[in-house]
């Protein structure tokens, strides 16, 4: 058997998404909002939450007999990590071809693109003297 991997499938991404939505939510909370989604099993959204346990992106613990679950690292912080990962990854430590793909599909609305620019801005006058 292979070692579990740190990184999130796709299912465990959208259960991180809800756990990131409801405040210290109980297996059956995740199930119930998972359910309005697609169909799932209780006992699949329990194994998943206990995968995230052991990959250390969920905290559980007891109150009043019933197990709450919390997520370890904010959600911008996990999402961060998956892009810079993807980056290194896919597209060997250059996000220019991310980028470029996001404006070819017309993926970023002009807000997107003119936020883009006000960072790239901001970067660029925290850099000067």
């Amino acid at each position: 058997m292979r070692p579990k991997s740190p990184t999130l499938t796709e299912h465990e991404l959208e259960l991180m998404k809800i756990v990131w939505e409801l405040d210290k939510p109980t297996v059956r909370a995740v199930y119930e909002a998972f359910r309005r989604r697609r169909k799932i099993a209780y006992t699949s959204v329990m194994t998943m939450m206990n995968v995230l346990v052991d990959k250390g992106r969920l905290r559980k613990e007891k109150v009043e007999r019933v197990n709450v679950y919390r997520p370890t690292q904010p959600r911008q912080k996990v999402l961060g990590s998956m892009v810079a990962d993807f980056v290194r990854r896919v597209l060997d430590g250059s996000a220019k071809p991310l980028l470029v793909q996001l404006v070819e599909d017309e993926r970023l609305s002009e807000a997107d693109l003119d936020e883009l620019r006000a960072m790239i801005q901001a970067q660029d006058e925290e850099k000067r003297p």
